[in-house]
């Protein structure tokens, strides 16, 4: 398809085979076209059957002098009005207030004839349903307007009387980008990308995995510091930083990196690493022992940030036989012992730079699991006993504070690695507790929530070394359904895609080639930030080595 008139012949091809009878008297037809720079323009056509409304909407696309004709990257939607029901401005309002924010499905039109009407995706990218709240969509007088002034040049914003009739809709639509057609899902909580199976194909999780590893990629800058995250409705930089999301996102480049393995990707993570090492590390030295800690913004020295500093560190130095970093992750992996009581095993979580002194007993459970895991993966590399004393001494202290309750993803690849080097039912049984109660959770949570997929996917590589231990798989067997656990398993991977931009989404945000096939988090405001595609491309790359047949391999984090 060569040219706008061969696409969108190609489209209303698709849909006459398949489209579905309206409930409307007359049907009209949404085209929305970008060339994946800008946001897209959409037309509209309407008229008493699909044919007529084609001609409308397709002599104003043509009749457009923005219209691109000849380009090859030319994305093309074309959306048609399924359902139709009316409802009021009272009665919408109440429905938002309980709808998780952006997860609102429809389109509105402010007339019957739909002379004024907005694609759900358009109000979703202008965030129209967004201010500041992620509880339940907040309509946005502001945004809204300057979507009516973009698209009907006309400066309306939401209604200001109770009984005012609005009408909602849903669509039926396929998508183009200029080389093949893909049918857009009409109905349920991933309405409006493109159809998926359950199971996820292989190839489907694997471009996503390469994408977005090069999204990552694409973030590090020239002195190493990340481009730390986007607001893609407006195309407005993220303006914080966090040196514990630097180094834990240098960690899932690294792990991408040993998927797509393109050399630009090292280099990126390289970057990140040596900008970590230079300006985020200090080191301390005390009564002879060296240690080191990563400082964070406010002066504040995360338990969470050692680990996953020696996370990215000792994944480095396992991926490429680098270990000019051994001496450096030691004084990390001794910042973490300074920061563990020696009796109970417990950990205090922040401390005051510079002068070491107490700030937080406790912040997230998070980064108990987390210092656990990297003291592991510091253990793996250097076989040195105090880190693994370590651990089992936090992992004690975990069980009898029964941390397990959190249903933490980091204590999951914690407790799969611990049962790597020590196979005990006491351990084991703590893995199973941290998710076979929760298996409801992760078919019914309506968020994307990346870190349920590693959840799952670190219980699931527990589950397989048990299963090579007579008493251990018993032990499993005991307390998992089987066809329950992998029903969410695969059901959470399938859905981490409604968090993902495709590019029947992403062309309806303002710089749809910055932000599309990667990861979003839709309630704030369909965010990108580094730290959020960490957690989706960590799941997805465990996912696929379990769907090609490499589920023993050592979890990722």
């Amino acid at each position: 398809m060569s040219n706008i008139h061969s696409i969108l012949q190609a489209c209303k091809q698709r849909l006459e085979a398949s489209i579905s009878t309206p409930t409307t008297d007359f049907i009209a037809v949404f085209v929305s076209i970008t060339d994946g720079k800008d946001r897209a323009k959409v037309h509209i056509g309407r008229g008493e059957d699909f044919l007529i409304a084609w001609a409308e909407v397709k002599k104003a696309v043509l009749s457009d002098p923005s219209t691109i004709l000849t380009k090859d990257s030319v994305w093309v939607r074309v959306d048609v009005v399924k359902k139709c029901w009316q409802t009021s401005w009272k009665a919408l309002r109440l429905d938002l207030a309980q709808t998780k924010t952006n997860y609102f499905p429809y389109g509105i039109a402010w007339d019957a004839s739909f002379q004024c009407a907005l694609l759900a995706q358009e109000l979703q990218g202008h965030a129209c349903w967004y201010t500041g709240n992620i509880n339940y969509c907040t309509p946005n007088e502001n945004n809204l307007r300057a979507l009516m002034n973009r698209r009907f040049s006309k400066m309306q914003g939401w209604p200001t009387e109770e009984d005012l009739p609005l009408w909602l809709f849903t669509t039926q639509a396929v998508f183009t980008d200029g080389h093949e057609v893909f049918d857009i899902q009409s109905d349920g909580p991933m309405a409006g990308i493109r159809m998926l199976e359950t199971p996820v194909k292989e190839n489907t999780v694997f471009q996503a995995i390469q994408h977005s590893t090069d999204y990552l990629a694409r973030q590090v800058q020239n002195d190493g510091q990340w481009q730390y995250g986007w607001c893609p409705c407006f195309d407005r930089p993220v303006p914080s930083y966090n040196t514990l999301r630097h180094a834990s996102s240098a960690y899932a480049l690294l792990e991408g990196w040993e998927v797509t393995r393109r050399p630009d990707h090292l280099a990126a993570v390289g970057r990140a690493l040596e900008k970590m090492r230079k300006d985020f590390i200090k080191s301390f030295d005390l009564g002879g022992r060296p240690f080191a800690y990563l400082v964070d913004a406010d002066n504040e020295i995360k338990l969470g940030g050692n680990a996953v500093a020696l996370l990215a560190l000792t994944k480095w130095a396992s991926l490429t036989g680098d270990r000019q970093d051994t001496a450096l992750m030691e004084k990390l992996g001794e910042g973490i012992l300074r920061m563990q009581d020696p009796v109970t095993g417990g950990f205090v979580h922040v401390l005051n730079y510079p002068t070491l002194g107490l700030k937080e007993r406790t912040r997230t459970v998070y980064y108990d699991g987390e210092a656990a895991f990297g003291l592991l993966r510091l253990y793996s590399l250097t076989k040195d006993q105090r880190w693994l004393d370590a651990v089992e001494r936090a992992v004690h202290h975990f069980i009898a504070a029964e941390h397990w309750r959190a249903h933490d993803h980091w204590l999951g690849y914690c407790i799969n690695e611990l049962i790597s080097i020590k196979p005990e039912t006491l351990y084991l049984q703590f893995g199973l507790n941290n998710v076979k109660n929760h298996l409801s959770f992760v078919m019914k949570r309506q968020t994307t929530y990346p870190t349920l997929l590693e959840l799952m996917m670190s219980a699931q590589r527990m589950i397989d070394k048990a299963d090579q231990s007579p008493t251990l798989h018993s032990l499993v067997n005991s307390q998992i359904d089987r066809n329950i656990f992998f029903k969410a398993l695969h059901y959470r991977a399938r859905y981490l895609f409604n968090g993902y931009f495709f590019p029947e989404l992403a062309m309806f945000f303002s710089k749809p080639s910055k932000i599309v096939n990667t990861f979003f988090i839709r309630h704030y405001s369909f965010r990108v930030r580094i730290d959020d595609v960490q957690h989706y491309l960590s799941g997805l790359i465990a996912y696929r080595q379990y769907l090609s047949g490499k589920s023993t391999m050592i979890a990722h984090g």
